[in-house]
């Protein structure tokens, strides 16, 4: 039988195969928390990015860049209200401002534009029909079970809606609608982060 390790003796073993981490490991963990509250600064109120980020030396701006841009493409979702448009257009505007490659982002962002429009002004159409349609897919199994246990045909009002398998089956049907949406934004998303 082998020896029993204490804990601190197995975190040690664990460190020693991880190794040093390198300089640019800890440039990333000493100055990535400060992008981040530049971020949420920016997002909160109406920080000056660019004058923020003239405060820092050349040697911590680009993490603080990376951070930034990270937090902000986290921040672009699917419109679904007033004001997550709002949240999107300000996120947009913030890693515009912060990208070197100007053109290269708004090539992204027109693409993502469109997505994020199709799903505000075509995808609204469809969950509303996919909607309706489920109500009276699943009023119908309602009606049909009812004249099978009474064996009157006689139609009984239910409202179908507040059932918990019709809210389980609509929101599993909206998750799916949504993820085509959800997999272009997130592909744009990477793009915009390799944007320098």
């Amino acid at each position: 039988m082998g020896d029993i390790k204490t804990a601190a003796e197995i975190a040690r073993e664990k460190l020693a195969r991880i190794g040093e981490p390198t300089e640019q490991e800890r440039l990333k963990w000493k100055f990535g928390p400060e992008g981040e509250k530049l971020a949420a600064l920016y997002l909160k109120e109406d920080t000056n990015l660019v004058g923020e980020l003239k405060k820092f030396d050349d040697k911590a701006k680009p993490f603080i860049v990376a951070a930034v841009s990270d937090i902000l493409l986290r921040n672009i979702g699917l419109p679904r209200n007033e004001a997550a448009r709002r949240a999107n257009k300000k996120a947009m505007d913030g890693i515009k401002t912060i990208k070197n490659d100007k053109v290269a982002v708004e090539n992204v962002f027109s693409r993502m534009r469109h997505v994020l429009d199709h799903y505000t002004q075509e995808g609204a159409k469809q969950k509303k029909q996919a909607y309706e349609s489920l109500k009276a897919e699943f009023d119908e199994k309602i009606q049909q079970a009812v004249r099978q246990k009474t064996g009157v045909n006689a139609r009984v009002n239910i409202d179908v809606e507040k059932q918990p398998q019709f809210i389980e089956e609509w929101q599993r049907l909206q998750a799916q609608m949504e993820a085509q949406y959800l997999n272009l934004l997130d592909e744009y998303k990477q793009e915009l982060a390799a944007i320098k």
